[in-house]
Parts: C-alpha cells; sequence; structure tokens
C-alpha cells in the first residue's frame, strides 16, 4: 500500500525501536511533532532481547537513563538484560510513543525533484516525508571472517549472536575467537558454567579496565577526558591500567602496545573486565593466537600452532547494515557507517538524520540521549 501523504506534512519516520529511535520519538514528541517509529520485529528492544543471559551494562543506572524517564533504582548499578528490555518498554508507553512493529524500512530514495525521502517498507509500503531518522543500531548485522577451510570445519561455529548461556557447552572445549567485551565475558561465562577448556583468540591484545575502581566507574572517566587531547589520555590511562590491572604477559596476554584513547578513536573500546583477568590468572580462560584459518576438525592459529575445539563462538562482531538501505546515497563511508550523525546531516541530504552508530567511550545510551535531544531540536526547528 502506498502512503500518498505530502512530504511536507508527514510524520518524522523514525527507523529502529530500539533505545536511540525511542529517545528520538520521545523527544520529538516533547516537542510537539509528530514521529512514527517503525520497527521490524514484533516488539521494542528486540536486539536486547537476543544477548546472552549474563549481559549486564557496562555503564551505570544514572547515566544510561533516556531522557524523559530514570531507570528504575531497583534495577541495580549495572542493569541486568532483562531489567534494559523492561525500562524500555516502559519508556515507550510512558512517553505514549507511536510505534508500527512488523514493517522493515528496506530502502530509502529521494523524494520527487530529490525534495524529501521515500521510504520503501515492507508489504509494498511507500512513506513520504521530508525528515527521517536511522536508528538500526550499531548491532546489526553479524559478521563472521571469511577464513579459508571453514566450509570444511567439522566442529560447531556460531557467532556470539546465537549464545545465551554456557549450559549447551558443559564439558566441552570451546574456542572463542574475538578479545573484545563481547568475547571477553562469553569466555568468562563458559569458564564459571563448566565448559570444558576454553580457550581466546586473540589478535590485537586489548585494553582492559575495571568496570569501577573505589566506587569510580569507568564511564565517568570516559566522560571527563572524551575532550581531552589523545596523547594526555593515553598517558594516564597506562598508568591507570599499570596500577589497577596485572600484567598477564606470562598468561599469553600482554599489554597492548597502543595507547588506550588512540585505539578508542579506531574504534576499538577497551575491555570492561567482569571476570576475565581472574579467568586468566586462574588457568581457567586460556588466551590464544587469533584464527588465521581452517583444516577439516582443526583451527589454524598465526603462531603455526593447530587445535582441535569442538565449539568455535565468533565473537567478531557486527556490520551496520546500511549499505542496502541507504548505501545508493552518498551517506557513508567506505566501512559503511555514516559520514554524519546526530544532528548534523550529509551536504545534500536534509533531513537523514542517523543516530547509534558510534561506539564512543563515554556510554553508548548516554550518547544516544544526547544524540536524540540535539535531533528533536534541529527537526522542531
Amino acid at each position: 500500500m502506498a502512503d500518498t501523504t505530502n512530504a511536507t506534512t508527514s510524520p518524522v519516520y523514525v527507523i529502529g525501536a530500539g533505545p536511540g529511535g525511542l529517545a528520538v520519538a520521545a523527544e520529538l514528541r516533547a516537542r510537539g511533532v509528530r514521529a512514527v517509529v517503525l520497527e521490524k520485529s514484533d516488539s521494542v528492544a528486540a536486539s536486547w532481547r537476543r544477548h546472552y543471559d549474563r549481559l549486564h551494562l557496562h555503564t551505570t543506572r544514572r547515566l544510561s537513563a533516556l531522557p524523559g524517564l530514570r531507570i528504575p533504582r531497583r534495577f541495580g548499578r549495572w542493569v541486568s538484560r532483562d531489567d534494559v528490555v523492561r525500562y524500555l518498554e516502559k519508556y515507550a508507553d510512558f512517553h505514549e510513543l507511536e510505534i508500527v512493529t512488523g514493517v522493515e524500512v528496506e530502502r530509502i530514495e529521494r523524494g520527487p525533484g530529490d525534495e524529501g525521502w521515500v521510504l520503501y517498507a515492507t508489504g509494498g509500503r511507500r512513506l513520504s516525508t521530508s525528515r527521517v531518522v536511522v536508528a538500526t543500531g550499531y548491532n546489526h548485522t553479524p559478521y563472521v571472517p571469511e577464513w579459508a577451510g571453514a566450509e570444511t570445519y567439522t566442529g560447531e561455529l556460531v557467532h556470539a549472536s546465537r549464545y545465551r548461556n554456557p549450559a549447551p557447552y558443559a564439558g566441552r572445549d570451546v574456542l572463542v575467537v574475538g578479545a573484545g567485551n563481547t568475547g571477553a565475558e562469553i569466555a568468562a561465562d563458559l569458564a564459571d558454567g563448566g565448559a570444558g577448556r576454553v580457550r581466546l583468540a586473540v589478535r590485537t591484545p586489548p585494553h582492559i579496565l575495571r568496570r569501577s575502581t573505589a566506587g569510580w566507574p569507568a564511564q565517568a572517566t570516559g566522560i571527563l577526558v572524551r575532550r581531552l587531547p589523545v596523547r594526555l589520555v593515553d598517558r594516564a590511562a597506562s598508568v591507570t591500567e599499570r596500577l589497577s590491572v596485572p600484567d598477564l604477559s606470562a598468561y599469553g596476554l600482554p599489554r597492548p602496545a597502543g595507547g588506550l584513547y588512540s585505539r578508542v578513536r579506531e574504534g576499538a573500546i577497551p575491555v570492561q573486565d567482569v571476570g576475565l583477568i581472574d579467568a586468566v590468572r586462574g588457568g581457567r580462560v586460556s588466551p590464544v593466537a587469533a584464527v588465521e584459518s581452517f583444516e577439516g576438525g582443526k583451527v589454524v592459529l598465526a603462531d603455526g600452532a593447530r587445535i582441535s575445539p569442538e565449539v568455535v563462538i565468533c565473537a567478531t562482531g557486527y556490520g551496520r547494515g546500511l549499505s542496502a538501505l541507504v548505501g545508493h546515497l552518498g551517506v557513508l563511508d567506505s566501512r559503511g557507517r555514516p559520514l554524519a550523525h546526530g544532528a548534523r546531516t550529509v551536504p545534500g541530504s536534509p533531513g537523514l538524520h542517523f543516530t547509534g552508530f558510534t561506539n564512543p567511550i563515554s556510554g553508548m545510551l548516554r550518547e544516544l540521549s544526547l544524540d536524540a535531544t540535539r535531533i528533536a531540536k534541529t527537526l522542531a526547528g
């Protein structure tokens, strides 16, 4: 079906009912602007519902709330996955947001005469508008490297997005690939949950931080230093790491070579320790070299070693999944990320905004909240 509403009088369409999309819609509604959230699944917070059971926010409750509604104190300082979902459901109800589920926007095109935008969605829908906010999420499309020989692997090869808890892996030999926050936490979870052997494949040793030190959260430090010179932050972080995190070199996990904030600017977020350090020191998680290829039932590592895990869990990240949606509009960089985000738009693409496609050291939810306010001010203006 087609929506023939004139683009100048249509609502703002917000694509995605995750925290970014909900926050933008709430801020627009607070300014008297009608916003319609289009969500391809059957509920809000769909991606959060699929995360592993053990997950808690690495950011504090106080610094993770979206505009206009605090996260309940009873959820604790580090909010669990299930409580994040409860909060987002409550958020949508509290702000009386207009959400249409079961509708996937497949492509955005420029409107007639390059005025406004036309959204092509499932069910033959064509929605015309002058303002669109894309909030489909940072973790959109699971990514698994194209390793040579992977198709011959006789074990179980899965992406971390399919991991829920350690129960199916009790007594089994598991290799977790990727030493980011997801890989580190899944490895610790497996070790705590009875896996027979847990190895963690590491290509580039990560910076590891305590989630909080003497009650002071790492997120608060990230907020304070975000605008400081990179070299200054790198030096300060190096001192902090050496004082608060033990040297794990003897266990196969050396200290990283580059500066912490320099790595953040390149897209590598530090690992917040929620059990990895103790698991490595206790021999329950064994760091190994990066995966290079597969040979039947064996995994070939970068140092030439060949190991035979029963299961390989790929914590190798996600793609943004924006190419089919907007890749033809000239608004993405070579890595498929938006050239502008928040209140800013790409020159020649007025009214097309993106939120939630960065992973800042100051906390994703906090930055989504700030972006929502800025976007709403711009669109309401």
